[in-house]
């Protein structure tokens, strides 16, 4: 059974001819005949007889045409729904934004979506990346921006900018110099991302450089905000580290310095869904957006070891 013969009866049912039908649906008088015949031998039952010159329904008919009704309409609906999602009518936009993403100037993505696409749900997932990566691999996300590395094979990986990782001290002196992973392992040390704990990916990096020196980092405080772990800073408890974005922003307290590590090493900034996985039209726009939001702070930087191209990146999928 056919959406093409359940047309067909149908408009014969309601308009009584064959001709009738098929001026409708722009066919041929023939067409809906063999359509109409065709239901008939699967059905195994007559659908219409003629009586005059108007086709007469049977009990048969009568019966299929409610249901003839309710599936084309669901299927007809159903085609409505996808035109109207493609044309950014509809649907629901599922996106996962990195912790820290205020200060990459992304707090305003889902106000400047919803201007743009007000008939567009928004889901909006903002966790710690390791679990965004983990959300994005389950479907249960469709994409997202993440910090990089993750360990997640199933994703389909676009780096857009590095961040330089920074070491914060209110105690340190810039004077002397880059900070080296020795010196830090002898430091008291607070650290973000509690509970994603070492899988965070700047941790991770972190936990790696250490063990190849055989030094543990060892955080006397973690705490799961880094507006939390940068008051402890300023009021000289332990020292942190931080991104460049952070650090260089307004609300950076004042009483904090900043210098290099040693051995630098960077965040990377990425957008990610799953393989082989076509994004939704709404998450495919916003996707755009918030790549369009951060390419533009590249072009704002003056740092050319944070744009991509100079050094090779690791996107985790090993």
């Amino acid at each position: 059974m056919t959406l093409a013969q359940l047309r067909a009866f149908l408009a014969a049912y309601e308009l009584g001819s064959f001709t009738a039908a098929a001026r409708r649906l722009e066919t041929t008088q023939t067409a809906i005949s063999e359509l109409i015949a065709r239901l008939e031998r699967e059905i195994g039952m007559r659908l219409f007889v003629r009586g005059g010159r108007r086709l007469m329904p049977t009990a048969a008919a009568d019966e299929l045409r409610g249901h003839a009704q309710a599936s084309v309409s669901a299927i007809e609906s159903g085609i409505e729904s996808l035109h109207a999602m493609s044309a950014l009518q509809g649907g629901v936009c599922t996106f996962g934004v990195l912790r820290n993403a205020a200060y990459y100037d992304l707090s305003d993505l889902a106000q400047q979506f919803h201007q743009q696409h007000p008939k567009v749900k928004i889901r909006l997932v903002g966790l710690n990346s390791a679990l965004v990566a983990e959300s994005i691999a389950a479907g249960e996300i469709e994409a997202g921006l993440i910090v990089l590395p993750v360990p997640e094979v199933q994703l389909l990986v676009k780096p857009l900018f590095r961040d330089e990782v920074l070491y914060a001290s209110a105690v340190r002196d810039p004077a002397a110099g880059p900070i080296t992973l020795e010196e830090m392992a002898d430091n008291r040390i607070t650290l973000y991302d509690a509970y994603a704990g070492w899988k965070d990916p700047t941790r991770r990096q972190l936990l790696e450089r250490s063990r190849v020196k055989g030094l543990a980092i060892d955080p006397v405080i973690e705490v799961e905000h880094v507006e939390t772990a940068l008051n402890l800073v300023a009021a000289g408890a332990a020292d942190t580290m931080v991104s460049r974005t952070i650090a260089e922003g307004p609300n950076f307290p004042s009483g904090i310095r900043t210098v290099s590590f040693a051995e630098p090493f960077y965040d990377t900034i990425a957008l990610v869904q799953r393989k082989s996985v076509q994004l939704s039209p709404a998450t495919r726009r916003f996707a755009e957006l918030a790549e369009q939001t951060l390419l533009q702070q590249v072009a704002n930087r003056s740092t050319p070891e944070e744009r991509l191209g100079d050094q090779p990146i690791d996107t985790g999928s090993t």
